[in-house]
C-alpha cells in the first residue's frame, strides 16, 4: 500500500527537478528577455535581438534559445511587423544628429587685443582727475593700439568736449564716454553681402599674398550653401602654385561647383569662363578668387582692374569686392586698403587673424579713414570661425 504515495512522490521530485533545470538554463546571461506593456525586448537570440512588439500583455514567451516566430504559439496578425529590425543583433544603427555650432565670441576670441587696449588704458581707470598728462597718454594708446593717428585725434578731441560738458574727471567717467563714442564710430555701417535676386552675382576677393584670400572663400563658399545658395569658385589666383588645388578642395568640402584654368593663365579668363559657368549651370554666386599683389606695383594693380572690368560683363553683376587684410599687419593694411580701393571700388573689408592680433583698432581706422566697413572677420581657423562683424560686441570685448 506504501509503494503508489513513494512512486508518487518519487514522479513529482524529478519533475520538479527536471523543470528547475529548463528554467535554469533559460536563463543564461545575456539573454534575459523583458516582457512589459506588450513587447519584448531582447540582446542576442530574441528575434534576432530586436523588439517585437505584441497586442498580447498577458502572454509569456520563452525567446531565450533563439527561436524564429513561426515556433510561437502567436497569430501573426498580432505583430507589428514594423518593428521587427531582422538586422544583425550586433550592429547599433544610431541616426547621428549634427549639434549646432556655437557662433565664436569676440570677448572670448579677442585676448590679445583685449589684453593690449585694457593694458594701455588700465592705469586711467582707479584716477580721480584726468589732466593733460593723461590725456597724452590716452591718445598714445589709441595709437600703440593701430586705431590711427587721424581717428585717435577725432575721437580724443571729442571725448574730451564731452567729458567737460558732462563734468566727467575722473578716470572711469572718462573711459566710459570713450567707449560711447568708439560704439558710434562704428554704428550706422552697412555690413550685408549683396546677393540679388534673378542674377549671376559676383564677389571678388583682392589682397596681398598671404592674407587669406583662399581659405576665405572657402568658408564663405560653406556658409552660402548651407544658407541654401548654389556658390561656384573661380580659381583666378593662376599664378601662386597649388592655389587652384586649394580652392578645388575646399569646393568639395562646401559643396560648390568650380572653374579653374590652366597654371600661368591669364586670370580674367578664368573669371569670366566663371561667371558664364555660373549662369550656365544655375550658380547665383561667383566667387573670384584673385593672386597676391603687390600694392605698390602699378602694374599688377592694373592688371587687377582688368579683372574688376571683365567680371562685369554680362552674364557678370559684380555686387561685393572684397579687400582681405590681415589684421596682424595694423597700420600698413592701411596702405595696402587705399591703393586696392581705387584701384578695384572696394566695397568692404575682411579682416583676418583678428584673435592673434594685438592691432585691433585697425578697424576703427579703416572704417574712419577709408569709409569702409568691416564685414567680416577671422575669429580662428575652424570653418565655422568667418563670422559677420559685430561692432557692438567688439568694442565691448576691448573694454570688458
Amino acid at each position: 500500500m506504501l509503494e503508489t504515495p513513494i512512486i508518487l512522490i518519487a514522479i513529482a521530485v524529478a519533475l520538479l527537478v527536471f523543470l528547475g533545470g529548463a528554467f535554469i538554463m533559460g536563463r543564461r546571461p545575456g539573454r534575459d528577455l523583458e516582457l512589459g506593456d506588450g513587447e519584448i525586448t531582447g540582446a542576442k537570440g530574441a528575434v534576432g535581438g530586436s523588439t517585437a512588439v505584441l497586442d498580447r500583455p498577458d502572454v509569456e514567451l520563452d525567446l531565450t534559445d533563439g527561436r524564429g516566430l513561426d515556433e510561437l504559439a502567436v497569430d501573426e496578425s498580432e505583430i507589428d511587423l514594423d518593428a521587427v529590425d531582422t538586422a544583425d543583433a550586433d550592429v547599433a544603427v544610431v541616426e547621428e544628429v549634427e549639434a549646432p555650432v556655437a557662433k565664436p565670441s569676440f570677448f572670448d576670441r579677442l585676448g590679445k587685443a583685449r589684453n593690449a587696449f585694457t593694458g594701455y588704458l588700465g592705469g586711467l581707470v582707479g584716477l580721480s582727475k584726468i589732466g593733460d598728462d593723461d590725456w597724452e597718454e590716452l591718445e598714445e594708446a589709441l595709437i600703440r593700439a593701430d586705431v590711427g593717428v587721424s581717428t585717435t585725434m577725432n575721437l580724443i578731441g571729442d571725448v574730451r568736449s564731452r567729458a567737460k560738458e558732462a563734468k566727467a574727471e575722473n578716470g572711469a567717467e572718462v573711459l566710459a564716454l570713450l567707449k560711447a563714442r568708439m560704439h558710434e564710430e562704428l554704428e550706422d555701417k552697412d555690413r550685408s553681402l549683396r546677393i540679388d535676386d534673378g542674377k549671376t552675382n559676383v564677389w571678388l576677393f583682392v589682397g596681398v599674398n598671404g592674407v587669406g584670400k583662399t581659405t576665405t572663400i572657402g568658408k564663405l563658399g560653406k556658409r552660402l550653401s548651407a544658407e541654401g545658395n548654389t556658390p561656384l569658385m573661380a580659381a583666378g589666383d593662376t599664378f601662386r602654385a597649388a592655389a587652384a588645388e586649394q580652392l578645388t578642395m575646399w569646393a568639395e568640402r562646401s559643396g560648390s561647383e568650380i572653374v579653374r584654368g590652366s597654371e600661368g593663365g591669364d586670370p580674367s579668363s578664368v573669371i569670366f569662363d566663371g561667371v558664364a559657368a555660373a549662369a550656365a549651370r544655375g550658380c547665383n554666386v561667383v566667387l573670384g578668387d584673385t593672386a597676391g599683389r603687390l600694392h605698390n606695383k602699378s602694374n599688377l594693380m592694373e592688371e587687377l582692374s582688368k579683372v574688376r572690368r571683365v567680371a562685369a560683363k554680362e552674364p557678370g553683376h559684380v555686387v561685393e569686392v572684397l579687400l582681405v587684410l590681415d589684421a596682424t599687419t595694423g597700420q600698413n593694411g592701411m596702405a595696402q586698403a587705399k591703393v586696392f580701393t581705387e584701384a578695384v571700388d572696394v566695397t568692404g573689408v575682411v579682416l583676418t587673424k583678428l584673435d592673434g592680433s594685438a592691432k585691433g583698432g585697425i578697424v576703427f581706422a579703416i572704417e574712419s579713414e577709408l569709409g569702409l566697413p568691416v564685414k567680416l572677420v577671422g575669429l580662428g581657423e575652424g570653418v565655422d570661425d568667418l563670422v559677420d562683424f559685430e561692432p557692438t560686441e567688439f568694442v565691448d570685448a576691448l573694454f570688458e
